[in-house]
């Protein structure tokens, strides 16, 4: 074979590569689970989405959504309120959440939600997501950690008037076995494939953090509820 012949094969075996991989990409960024299996699914919003069309994601099948109202231990979400507004609008059904913080008190973290979050009857179950903050060093030992997510859950179970649900990454729960120590409901993570990782069912799951939709600018996180 003739040097031009083998650059002209390995050109066109990297463009099959190339191929693939942008078909599997585009494929992962429409991906879903069923509705067959699972009928309610919904997002995952906050500031990082930009200018959200509410209708948009409406009237394209999203279910619910659930908004970010803190981060960072006591930071706001700056688009909470006009989240809030929005999702209201549209119809739909909302929850607010709070990213939990090693690095914070958990009543700082408590106040930072309830001064955001407004209280609201017809809201979904408040979410706490505990997963490792960059940036944030502090590993305290478990008793510490279940002592202090303990107070934060009781002050913002206080204010929505029903129990908490706890969004839970894997690297999270393998350090401090949250299921086992917190008699809360679970919503995990895990890309395409049902989680499986904590010492409890799951109700709920992130199935894609890939997703993109019409109305919310670049990925959202796309989560079903267990029928």
């Amino acid at each position: 074979m003739t040097l031009g012949g083998l650059l002209f094969r390995i050109g066109a075996g990297l463009a099959v590569i190339a191929a693939l991989a942008l078909g599997l990409w585009l494929y992962a960024r429409a991906w879903a689970p069923s509705r067959d299996q699972f009928p309610v699914q919904g997002v995952a919003i906050s500031s990082d989405n930009g200018t959200v069309e509410w209708g948009t994601l409406a009237a394209q099948g999203t279910d619910f959504a659930y908004i970010r109202a803190a981060f960072n231990g006591t930071q706001r979400d700056p688009a909470f309120a006009a989240n809030l507004r929005g999702v209201r609008t549209a119809g739909m059904r909302y929850g607010a959440l709070i990213d939990f913080s090693l690095c914070r008190r958990p009543s700082d973290q408590a106040t930072a939600f309830m001064t955001t979050v407004p209280r609201d009857n017809a809201a979904l179950p408040p979410v706490i997501r505990l997963a490792f903050e960059p940036g944030c060093k502090a590993r305290p030992g478990r008793d510490q950690l279940l002592s202090d997510l303990n107070t934060l859950i009781n002050l913002i179970e206080g204010q929505a008037g029903k129990p908490a649900l706890l969004n839970l990454t894997e690297d999270f729960d393998k350090a401090y076995d949250i299921g086992s120590g917190i008699n809360r409901t679970l919503w995990l993570d895990g890309n395409f494939f049902p989680p499986d990782y904590a010492t409890k069912p799951w109700v709920m799951w992130t199935a894609s953090d890939m997703r993109h939709i019409d109305g919310v600018d670049g990925p959202v996180r796309w989560n079903v509820v267990t029928p």
